[in-house]
C-alpha cells in the first residue's frame, strides 16, 4: 500500500509497520520517536481532541477516517482525560491529509504543537481509506508508529517491536490512567457564552470508581444533581461504602475488561449485593457484566466513532451512539438475573444490560457523548430516577 499520489514526491519522515509486515509510508507530524500500540480506525467527523484524550484509547494507534483533522485547532476546554500527569495513553494519529492552519475562534494551540506537547506521534499523507479497508478485513492490528525528521529508520527493528509487542487482550490499562487519589467534582456542562458551570443543587452523593473516567461523564453527573467522588480503580468495596453513597458509577477505560477485573469485580460485586443504584459506561460496563456472571470477549475491528445506532429495548427507541470499544460482553453468556437492554443495530453486538431484581443497569456506548450526539443523555436522568426511588423521592419523566 502506498501513500496518496499528492503525496508521492514528498520525502518519507514518519512509517506505520504492521505485525505483519505492511509498511505504510507517509509525513510526520507531532512527537517524533517511536510508540508501539493497536491500530483501530474512528468515523467521528468532529471532536478529535476529545477522542484524543480519551483514557480509552490507552496503547491505541488511532486512524482518522475523516480526511480533514486540525482545522479547528486546539484548546484547553476540550481536554477529556481528568489525570492529567498520565496524558491519556494514546500511542499515535494518523490522518489523510497534512493539517492547516485553526480556524475557530476558541483555539489556542495547532494541532501539530498540541501532539508535540504531548508526546504523540503522527503520520499524515497516508491512503486512511485503504487502511481502514485492511483493518475490517484482517482485524484491529499491532504496529509501531515512527517520525524521524531525516527520515532515517530501522525497518527490521521497527518490525521486531511490532511483532513482540503481546497487544491489549489480556491487558489492564486502568492502572495507567486512573487517578493516583480520590477528589470531588462539580464542574457541569458547557454552554454557549457561559463556559462551564458548577453544581447549584446537591440531590445525591455519588461515589465514581475511575477506569479512565471523561470529564464530561463527571460534568453530567453534576448538572443531575450528584455530588461526586471520584476514587481509584484499585478501590476496594469498604473505601467505596465508607462514603455513605446513594448510588456508585463505574467509568469507561481501556484494555481487557477480564484483566482489570481481576482487581475490580470483587469490589463491583460487593457494590451490587449492597442494593445500591449503579450505573456503569463502556469498561464499567463490560466488568459489571462479568461481576453479574457474563464473560466478555475481543472483537473483530471493535467499535470507534459517533455514528453508531442502538436500539433501546426498554424504549423502543433509535439513539446515534458515541463508542470507543474493541471488547464487548457476549451476549450469549448473560445469565437468567440480567436483561439485555441494548444492542448494536451495525452487528447486533450486546450494548445494555440491567438487573431484573436490583436498580443495576450499564451501557457498552458512550452517553456522555464529547464528541457525539446527545441521544443518550437520559441515562443520567434514569441513574438518578434510581437514587430518588431508593431515597422514596418522586422521580422525575425521563425526557
Amino acid at each position: 500500500m502506498t501513500s496518496a499520489d499528492a503525496w508521492s514526491a514528498t520525502p518519507t519522515t514518519a512509517v506505520l509497520i504492521l505485525a505483519d509486515g505492511t509498511v505504510i509510508e507517509g509525513q510526520g507530524l507531532g512527537a517524533t520517536g517511536q510508540s508501539v500500540g493497536e491500530v483501530c480506525f474512528n468515523t467521528a467527523m468532529t471532536g478529535y481532541e476529545e477522542i484524543l484524550t480519551d483514557p480509552s484509547y490507552a496503547g491505541q494507534i488511532i486512524t482518522f477516517t475523516f480526511p480533514h483533522i486540525g482545522n479547528v485547532g486546539t484548546n484547553e476546554e476540550d481536554i477529556e482525560t481528568v489525570n492529567m500527569a498520565s496524558s491519556s495513553g494514546v500511542r499515535g494519529a494518523i490522518f489523510k491529509a497534512d493539517i492547516t492552519d485553526p480556524s475557530n475562534y476558541r483555539a489556542t494551540k495547532h494541532l501539530d504543537a498540541w501532539l508535540k506537547a504531548r508526546g504523540i506521534v503522527g503520520l499524515c499523507g497516508v491512503d486512511t481509506r485503504a487502511l481502514t479497508a485492511l483493518i475490517r478485513e484482517r482485524g484491529l492490528a499491532n504496529a509501531v508508529i515512527a517520525h524521524a525528521p531525516d527520515g532515517v529508520f530501522d525497518m527490521d527493528a521497527l518490525k521486531q517491536a511490532a511483532q513482540a509487542w503481546p497487544g491489549l487482550d489480556g491487558m489492564d490499562l486502568a492502572k495507567d490512567v486512573t487517578t493516583a487519589q480520590s477528589f470531588s467534582w462539580d464542574e457541569t456542562p458547557w454552554a454557549w457564552g457561559n463556559g462551564y458551570g458548577r453544581r447549584e443543587r446537591e440531590s445525591f452523593n455519588v461515589v465514581a470508581l475511575d477506569y479512565g473516567i471523561k470529564r464530561n461523564i463527571l460534568r453530567l453527573l453534576a448538572d443531575t444533581g450528584c455530588k461526586v467522588t471520584v476514587l481509584p480503580a484499585t478501590a476496594s468495596a469498604q473505601d467505596v461504602l465508607s462514603h455513605n453513597p446513594d448510588g456508585v458509577f463505574l467509568s469507561n477505560g481501556p484494555g481487557d475488561p477480564a484483566a482489570t477485573g481481576e482487581y475490580a469485580v470483587e469490589t463491583i460485586r460487593k457494590v451490587v449485593d449492597e442494593g445500591l443504584p449503579v450505573f456503569g459506561i463502556c469498561l464499567g460496563h463490560q466488568m459489571l457484566a462479568i461481576a453479574l456472571g457474563a464473560k466478555t470477549t475481543k472483537m473483530h475491528q471493535g467499535h470507534h466513532g459517533a455514528n453508531h445506532p442502538v436500539f433501546d429495548r426498554t424504549t423502543g427507541k433509535v439513539e446515534i451512539t458515541s463508542m470507543n470499544h474493541g471488547f464487548a460482553v457476549d451476549a450469549q453468556t448473560l445469565p437468567g438475573t440480567l436483561e439485555e437492554t441494548h444492542v448494536s443495530l451495525f452487528d447486533g453486538s450486546n450494548c445494555g444490560i440491567r438487573l431484573k431484581d436490583r436498580p443495576v443497569f450499564s451501557v457498552q456506548y458512550h452517553p456522555e457523548a464529547s464528541p457525539g450526539p446527545r441521544d443518550s443523555h437520559y441515562l443520567f436522568r434514569r441513574f438518578a430516577n434510581l437514587m430518588r426511588e431508593r431515597k422514596g423521592i418522586a422521580s422525575e419523566a425521563e425526557r
